[in-house]
């Protein structure tokens, strides 16, 4: 996996550069790979990944040999590439990478990278002969690498919010217009539930480009139980099935991988409603409040790393009915940390934060003073210079439920952490 790793180091210092010019040009290099596979192309600001979990477990349900693209990683880059839910073999990563590096021509500008490892999996699901991919967009959409199909089977907005400003705009509208820009020609669209000054912006572009589109809604609940290990029953267009990823935003998600699957069914695609209620129950998105234990005691995780996802997590926290919280927190210097804090933090909580190692890390003290101007009755307070001593502190310190969150990143140096 070391190896993985430092061949993808030798990218990064060309950053984060959205075009399109220099993936096509690699694509041209490889023999076109991307159109050799038929996709679904799903982009939003949260919930991508779960409908894209979803997704890729309905349809191998069905019968399909299904790729999967995702980002990030949390653990090692292998995650990003699925073929069957399965993760890419790390020696056929390694040689796909090698036939990549190859491909670059040393007169063109290098690739991203990003693009060297969405060329990868173009290339693996090519090789594979998948009969589809369920294709993330890492950022954006208009000018991600995965924007390369001129026509994908169905494409996908699950939600739109503010995040990534500093490179998608600096309001709404300019977010929305960059992940409608996915959107292609007649191509049919699922979207999910948009504030109105998105849903205005994506609405036009469907109107311009033809696209059928369905609006989802949120399934509706029909039985749910405090227990954490016993799974709610969802209904969406007559279907009953069980979700098991927590959160009330799992209504929407899995009602947006549904639409999606039907409007394949209109295209000729064989999917049982047998196979959707299987493929949804099987369906597993590690780092979305997830809950795990350490040193014997029980604690959630969860990515929570914009103020979309800590209101979701708020909301599912305060669903288990404990006193208060002992928040573990983590931040990227990018995010928008009051607003996370605001969705999170209640009168008699704890809180531990902690560096991402190996990230730009918000500063700690900058946090703390945040923390408490937003939350002045906070019962604790503290920074720590690693995640360990913090979590041993969390848990010697109180009764209270804890929280491990406010990185993906974060969440992939404890798991690591935990399997060493």
């Amino acid at each position: 996996m070391n190896s993985i790793d430092s061949f993808l180091k030798r990218f990064e210092h060309f950053g984060v550069e959205l075009s399109l010019e220099r993936i096509y040009q690699l694509l041209d290099n490889l023999g076109k790979p991307h159109l050799q596979v038929p996709i679904i192309h799903v982009a939003g600001t949260n919930g991508k990944g779960s409908v894209c979990a979803y997704l890729s477990s309905i349809l191998k349900a069905a019968g399909y040999k299904v790729g999967r693209y995702t980002s990030p990683h949390l653990v090692d880059w292998t995650e990003r590439i699925c073929l069957n839910e399965e993760k890419i073999p790390s020696s056929i990563l390694e040689q796909l990478l090698v036939e990549v590096e190859t491909a670059i021509q040393p007169e063109q500008p290098s690739p991203t990278q990003f693009e060297v490892i969405t060329a990868a999996a173009w290339l693996y699901f090519a090789q594979q002969q998948v009969d589809v991919a369920v294709v993330e967009v890492g950022l954006g959409g208009r000018l991600d690498a995965t924007n390369v199909c001129h026509q994908p089977m169905v494409t996908v907005i699950t939600s739109i919010s503010w995040e990534h400003w500093q490179k998608l705009g600096p309001t709404l509208s300019h977010i929305a217009g960059e992940k409608a820009g996915i959107l292609k020609p007649r191509c049919p669209a699922i979207v999910g539930v948009l504030p109105p000054e998105a849903k205005k912006v994506v609405e036009k572009r469907i109107t311009d480009l033809e696209c059928p589109v369905v609006w989802a809604e949120p399934a509706k609940l029909l039985a749910e139980s405090q227990e954490y290990n016993s799974l709610p029953v969802a209904t969406y267009q007559g279907i009953e099935y069980k979700v098991p990823l927590f959160g009330d935003v799992q209504l929407i998600n899995s009602a947006i991988a549904i639409a999606t699957v039907q409007v394949l069914e209109t295209q000729g695609w064989e999917i049982p409603i047998t196979a959707i209620k299987q493929g949804i129950a099987e369906t597993k998105w590690l780092g979305r409040l997830q809950w795990t234990t350490w040193q014997n005691r029980q604690l959630l995780i969860d990515g929570a790393h914009n103020a979309a996802a800590a209101q979701v997590l708020g909301r599912y926290v305060r669903t288990l009915n404990y006193p208060s919280i002992s928040w573990v927190m983590g931040m990227l210097s990018t995010k928008e940390h009051s607003e996370i804090f605001r969705a999170l933090l209640r009168p008699g909580d704890r809180l531990y934060l902690v560096p991402v190692p190996d990230h730009s890390s918000a500063d700690l003290n900058q946090l703390s003073t945040i923390a408490q101007d937003i939350c002045t009755k906070l019962d604790f307070c503290q920074v720590y210079p690693h995640l360990t001593p913090a979590l041993e502190e969390a848990i010697t310190d109180s009764k209270n439920l804890i929280v491990l969150c406010g990185s993906l990143y974060l969440l992939g140096h404890f798991i690591k952490m935990k399997s060493n």
